[in-house]
């Protein structure tokens, strides 16, 4: 939805947008620019295609605005979930 709205407002030809998520879990170790440095990590995996008469530059352009949209900051932010009895 981030993307069509901003590929809308600025005039880009986005004719469609699918995104996959895969998740795994890894070695903290292997992750080299995570602060964490012990145990185990979940790690989301996200795979864009874009299809539409665009350049090289709106493609890396929409890639960017990806990474700011709503759900990309939730997971990527710190966590904590609360749960309780109703």
């Amino acid at each position: 939805m981030t993307l069509r709205m901003y590929a809308e407002r600025k005039g880009f030809e986005l004719h469609s947008v699918e995104v996959r998520l895969s998740h795994s879990r890894i070695h903290a170790t292997d992750c080299g620019d995570c602060g964490t440095k012990k145990g185990m990590l979940d790690q989301i995996s996200s795979e864009i295609h874009m299809e539409g008469n665009l350049d090289d530059v709106q493609r890396k352009r929409l890639l960017e605005i990806a990474t700011r949209c709503p759900v990309h900051r939730t997971l990527s932010s710190e966590i904590k979930i609360r749960t309780s009895e109703v």
